[in-house]
């Protein structure tokens, strides 16, 4: 009987993996990307059904989340803003994609490229920016806030952390 255990054990292994791989695959789509938003308008998120185009998670809150839409209508869903920027960075229609980010005042769509950010809020992937419509003190705009996702002057950084809530 022991010769035969670790037999077992790896069909009993074997099994259990294709019993979740069929399960998943049941499972409802994911969205990723949305095609033929020619518009380039934002676009109706439910919650639970998309994923971050970025780190690939699943957006279960709206209160920091962005979407991106190419001049071809392809529109792709983030839950940091961070994020976006940070998946932006490095496509060749990052300076003509219109960006929708969600206003922490108005909670409503608003241009991203027009926003003013906050940097000091606990978000979900830890970048620290929430977006708002209105100017408020303590926010900086669009280039700022993309210059300091990139250079990785964010919530993440433990020394910014500390400077920004004194913890």
């Amino acid at each position: 009987m022991k010769k035969f255990m670790p037999i077992i054990l790896v069909g009993v292994i074997v099994v259990v993996i294709i019993i979740l791989f069929f399960s998943l695959a049941k499972r409802q789509q994911m969205v990723v990307i949305k095609e033929g938003n020619l518009k380039q308008l934002p676009l109706k998120m439910e919650l639970h059904k998309f994923q971050d185009s970025d780190c690939g998670m699943v957006i279960d809150d709206l209160a920091y989340a962005s979407q991106v839409v190419s001049p071809d209508g392809k529109t792709w869903f983030f839950h940091d803003h961070g994020g976006f920027v940070h998946w932006l960075s490095d496509k060749k229609f990052k300076d003509s994609a219109v960006i929708w980010v969600m206003s922490r005042d108005t909670h409503r769509w608003i241009d991203g490229r027009k926003a003013y950010y906050s940097f000091n809020e606990i978000t979900p992937m830890g970048y620290g920016f929430g977006a708002y419509e209105y100017k408020k003190d303590a926010t900086v705009d669009f280039d700022t806030m993309s210059l300091r996702v990139l250079r990785g002057e964010t919530m993440k950084d433990p020394k910014i952390r500390k400077q920004l809530l004194g913890k």
